[in-house]
Protein backbone atom coordinates (compact mmCIF):
# COMPACT_ATOMS: atom_id res chain seq x y z
CA UNK A 1 0.00 0.00 0.00
CA UNK A 2 2.76 2.45 0.97
CA UNK A 3 6.35 2.43 -0.18
CA UNK A 4 9.03 4.90 0.85
CA UNK A 5 12.03 4.79 -1.46
CA UNK A 6 15.39 6.30 -0.55
CA UNK A 7 13.98 9.41 1.15
CA UNK A 8 16.39 12.13 2.26
CA UNK A 9 15.25 15.02 4.43
CA UNK A 10 17.27 18.04 5.55
CA UNK A 11 16.66 20.70 8.18
CA UNK A 12 19.13 23.28 6.96
CA UNK A 13 22.53 21.62 7.16
CA UNK A 14 21.19 18.77 9.32
CA UNK A 15 20.67 15.55 7.35
CA UNK A 16 17.66 14.20 9.26
CA UNK A 17 16.67 11.23 7.06
CA UNK A 18 19.39 9.40 5.14
CA UNK A 19 18.09 7.21 2.34
CA UNK A 20 15.15 5.80 4.31
CA UNK A 21 13.22 3.02 2.58
CA UNK A 22 10.33 0.98 3.99
CA UNK A 23 7.10 -0.66 2.92
CA UNK A 24 3.67 -1.04 4.50
CA UNK A 25 1.40 -3.72 3.04
CA UNK A 26 -2.36 -3.45 3.12
CA UNK A 27 -3.82 -4.69 6.40
CA UNK A 28 -0.54 -4.58 8.33
CA UNK A 29 0.60 -2.86 11.47
CA UNK A 30 4.15 -1.71 10.81
CA UNK A 31 6.09 -0.01 13.58
CA UNK A 32 9.12 2.26 13.65
CA UNK A 33 11.15 2.12 16.85
CA UNK A 34 14.26 4.01 17.86
CA UNK A 35 15.65 6.56 20.29
CA UNK A 36 14.61 10.21 20.46
CA UNK A 37 15.98 12.09 17.47
CA UNK A 38 16.32 8.97 15.31
CA UNK A 39 14.01 10.40 12.63
CA UNK A 40 10.77 8.55 13.35
CA UNK A 41 8.49 11.59 13.55
CA UNK A 42 10.20 13.18 10.54
CA UNK A 43 9.41 10.03 8.58
CA UNK A 44 5.71 10.27 9.42
CA UNK A 45 5.60 14.00 8.69
CA UNK A 46 7.21 13.34 5.31
CA UNK A 47 4.61 10.68 4.49
CA UNK A 48 1.75 13.02 5.45
CA UNK A 49 3.24 15.87 3.42
CA UNK A 50 4.16 18.18 6.30
CA UNK A 51 7.87 17.93 5.49
CA UNK A 52 9.24 18.01 1.95
CA UNK A 53 12.08 15.58 1.24
CA UNK A 54 15.23 16.57 -0.62
CA UNK A 55 14.81 13.55 -2.88
CA UNK A 56 13.32 10.06 -3.03
CA UNK A 57 9.83 8.71 -3.66
CA UNK A 58 6.68 8.07 -1.65
CA UNK A 59 4.38 5.65 -3.44
CA UNK A 60 0.75 5.04 -2.47
CA UNK A 61 -0.38 1.90 -4.28
CA UNK A 62 2.33 2.54 -6.88
CA UNK A 63 1.51 6.23 -7.45
CA UNK A 64 4.20 8.75 -6.52
CA UNK A 65 2.58 11.31 -4.19
CA UNK A 66 5.75 13.28 -3.41
CA UNK A 67 4.30 16.47 -4.97
CA UNK A 68 0.83 16.08 -3.42
CA UNK A 69 -0.27 18.52 -0.72
CA UNK A 70 -1.06 17.35 2.83
CA UNK A 71 -4.80 17.86 2.24
CA UNK A 72 -4.66 15.87 -0.98
CA UNK A 73 -2.96 13.04 0.88
CA UNK A 74 -5.80 13.06 3.40
CA UNK A 75 -8.25 12.72 0.52
CA UNK A 76 -6.13 9.83 -0.81
CA UNK A 77 -6.55 8.04 2.51
CA UNK A 78 -3.53 9.03 4.63
CA UNK A 79 -4.29 10.47 8.07
CA UNK A 80 -2.07 11.20 11.06
CA UNK A 81 -2.59 11.43 14.81
CA UNK A 82 0.37 13.64 15.79
CA UNK A 83 2.84 13.35 18.62
CA UNK A 84 1.59 15.14 21.72
CA UNK A 85 -2.08 14.68 20.70
CA UNK A 86 -2.58 18.33 19.58
CA UNK A 87 -6.31 18.46 20.31
CA UNK A 88 -8.12 21.79 20.02
CA UNK A 89 -8.49 22.39 23.73
CA UNK A 90 -11.09 25.19 23.56
CA UNK A 91 -13.41 23.11 21.36
CA UNK A 92 -15.65 20.26 22.43
CA UNK A 93 -14.89 16.60 21.85
CA UNK A 94 -17.55 16.48 19.13
CA UNK A 95 -16.19 19.59 17.41
CA UNK A 96 -12.70 18.05 17.38
CA UNK A 97 -14.08 14.89 15.79
CA UNK A 98 -16.05 16.87 13.22
CA UNK A 99 -12.85 18.69 12.23
CA UNK A 100 -11.38 15.32 11.33
CA UNK A 101 -14.03 15.07 8.60
CA UNK A 102 -13.52 18.66 7.41
CA UNK A 103 -12.64 17.70 3.81
CA UNK A 104 -15.58 15.30 3.47
CA UNK A 105 -19.07 16.11 2.13
CA UNK A 106 -20.82 12.76 2.65
CA UNK A 107 -22.85 13.68 5.74
CA UNK A 108 -24.57 10.31 6.16
CA UNK A 109 -21.25 8.45 5.99
CA UNK A 110 -19.66 10.96 8.38
CA UNK A 111 -22.43 10.20 10.88
CA UNK A 112 -21.74 6.46 10.50
CA UNK A 113 -18.01 7.00 11.07
CA UNK A 114 -18.74 9.10 14.14
CA UNK A 115 -20.64 6.15 15.59
CA UNK A 116 -17.71 3.86 14.77
CA UNK A 117 -15.37 6.20 16.66
CA UNK A 118 -17.74 6.18 19.62
CA UNK A 119 -17.79 2.37 19.50
CA UNK A 120 -13.99 2.30 19.68
CA UNK A 121 -13.90 5.05 22.33
CA UNK A 122 -17.13 5.02 24.40
CA UNK A 123 -15.71 7.66 26.77
CA UNK A 124 -15.74 10.15 23.87
CA UNK A 125 -19.47 9.60 23.38
CA UNK A 126 -20.01 10.25 27.09
CA UNK A 127 -17.98 13.46 26.91
CA UNK A 128 -18.85 14.75 23.45
CA UNK A 129 -19.98 18.14 24.83
CA UNK A 130 -16.96 18.50 27.13
CA UNK A 131 -14.07 20.80 26.20
CA UNK A 132 -11.16 18.75 24.89
CA UNK A 133 -8.69 20.60 27.10
CA UNK A 134 -10.40 19.25 30.23
CA UNK A 135 -9.88 15.59 29.25
CA UNK A 136 -7.16 13.45 30.79
CA UNK A 137 -4.05 12.67 28.75
CA UNK A 138 -5.34 9.22 27.85
CA UNK A 139 -8.72 10.60 26.81
CA UNK A 140 -7.04 13.26 24.68
CA UNK A 141 -5.02 10.53 22.96
CA UNK A 142 -8.23 8.68 22.20
CA UNK A 143 -9.66 11.90 20.79
CA UNK A 144 -6.60 12.48 18.59
CA UNK A 145 -6.89 8.97 17.14
CA UNK A 146 -10.65 9.33 16.74
CA UNK A 147 -10.22 12.66 14.96
CA UNK A 148 -7.76 11.05 12.52
CA UNK A 149 -10.22 8.19 11.95
CA UNK A 150 -12.95 10.66 10.93
CA UNK A 151 -11.23 11.28 7.60
CA UNK A 152 -11.85 7.56 6.89
CA UNK A 153 -8.16 6.75 6.35
CA UNK A 154 -6.93 3.69 4.53
CA UNK A 155 -3.57 4.09 6.25
CA UNK A 156 -3.36 5.63 9.71
CA UNK A 157 -0.12 7.21 10.94
CA UNK A 158 0.21 7.12 14.73
CA UNK A 159 3.01 9.11 16.37
CA UNK A 160 3.85 8.06 19.95
CA UNK A 161 0.28 7.20 21.05
CA UNK A 162 1.42 5.97 24.48
CA UNK A 163 3.62 8.97 25.34
CA UNK A 164 2.98 10.29 28.84
CA UNK A 165 0.14 7.90 29.60
CA UNK A 166 -0.44 5.83 32.72
CA UNK A 167 0.17 2.07 32.22
CA UNK A 168 -3.58 1.28 32.29
CA UNK A 169 -4.23 3.73 29.45
CA UNK A 170 -1.22 2.43 27.50
CA UNK A 171 -2.68 -1.07 27.43
CA UNK A 172 -6.09 0.27 26.46
CA UNK A 173 -4.67 2.39 23.63
CA UNK A 174 -2.77 -0.56 22.17
CA UNK A 175 -5.85 -2.79 22.40
CA UNK A 176 -7.79 -0.15 20.45
CA UNK A 177 -5.03 0.17 17.84
CA UNK A 178 -5.24 -3.58 17.29
CA UNK A 179 -9.04 -3.37 16.99
CA UNK A 180 -8.84 -0.53 14.45
CA UNK A 181 -6.43 -2.60 12.39
CA UNK A 182 -8.65 -5.69 12.56
CA UNK A 183 -11.53 -3.52 11.28
CA UNK A 184 -9.55 -2.90 8.10
CA UNK A 185 -7.28 0.12 8.62
CA UNK A 186 -3.59 -0.25 7.79
CA UNK A 187 -1.33 1.34 10.43
CA UNK A 188 2.15 2.83 10.47
CA UNK A 189 3.08 3.27 14.12
CA UNK A 190 5.91 5.28 15.66
CA UNK A 191 6.39 4.28 19.28
CA UNK A 192 9.05 4.50 22.00
CA UNK A 193 7.41 1.73 24.00
CA UNK A 194 9.18 -0.86 21.87
CA UNK A 195 7.86 -3.85 23.79
CA UNK A 196 4.20 -2.94 23.27
CA UNK A 197 4.77 -1.88 19.66
CA UNK A 198 6.55 -5.10 18.69
CA UNK A 199 3.86 -7.21 20.34
CA UNK A 200 1.17 -5.89 17.99
CA UNK A 201 3.27 -5.26 14.85
CA UNK A 202 3.34 -7.54 11.84
CA UNK A 203 6.69 -6.03 10.87
CA UNK A 204 9.06 -3.47 12.36
CA UNK A 205 11.92 -1.18 11.41
CA UNK A 206 14.61 0.16 13.74
CA UNK A 207 15.88 3.69 13.12
CA UNK A 208 19.15 5.19 14.32
CA UNK A 209 20.34 8.70 13.45
CA UNK A 210 18.15 9.02 10.39
CA UNK A 211 18.71 5.57 8.90
CA UNK A 212 16.97 2.19 8.95
CA UNK A 213 19.44 -0.19 10.59
CA UNK A 214 17.34 -3.30 11.13
CA UNK A 215 14.00 -4.78 10.05
CA UNK A 216 12.00 -7.93 10.54
CA UNK A 217 8.76 -9.26 11.96
CA UNK A 218 7.68 -8.00 15.34
CA UNK A 219 8.39 -11.38 16.93
CA UNK A 220 11.83 -11.61 15.30
CA UNK A 221 12.91 -8.27 16.70
CA UNK A 222 11.48 -9.15 20.12
CA UNK A 223 13.94 -12.07 20.18
CA UNK A 224 16.95 -10.04 18.97
CA UNK A 225 19.63 -9.66 21.66
CA UNK A 226 20.57 -6.23 20.30
CA UNK A 227 16.98 -5.03 20.46
CA UNK A 228 16.55 -6.46 23.96
CA UNK A 229 19.61 -4.59 25.18
CA UNK A 230 18.84 -1.30 23.44
CA UNK A 231 15.05 -1.02 23.75
CA UNK A 232 13.54 -3.73 25.94
CA UNK A 233 15.67 -3.45 29.04
CA UNK A 234 17.12 -6.93 28.57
Amino acid sequence: MLEIKNINVHFGVIHALKGVSLTVNEGEIVTLIGANGAGKTTTLRTVSGLKKPTDGQILLEGKDIISSSPQDRVLMGISQAPEGRRVFSAMTVLENLELGAYLRRDKKEIAKDLEKVYNHFPILADRKKQLAGTLSGGEQQMLAIGRAMMSRPRILLLDEPSMGLAPLFVQEIFNIIRDINKAGTTILLVEQNASMALQIANRAYVMETGSIVLSGTGSELMQSDDIKKAYLGG
